[in-house]
């Protein structure tokens, strides 16, 4: 079973979020989790804010055109 820390530690060990993460992170979100996936998720988010983590749907967004989106 994959747990939101899971893919968090492998966004964050990559620098790298991608479509399918962020899917799967909806997914695992909408069921439930515990305070360990929650800190998790919160310091992805962090790490994305401060650009320690990108996030493939934003540059496809800019790539396609949408970059004004954000």
């Amino acid at each position: 079973m994959v747990l939101i820390r899971d893919v968090v530690q492998q966004a964050i060990a990559t620098g790298y979020l991608t479509v399918w993460a962020e899917e799967r992170l909806r997914q695992l979100l909408s069921t439930k989790y515990d305070l360990e996936d929650l800190n998790a998720f919160m310091t992805l988010q962090e790490a994305a804010i401060a650009g320690r983590v990108r996030q493939e749907s934003r540059e496809l967004r800019r790539y396609q055109g949408h970059g004004d989106e954000d």
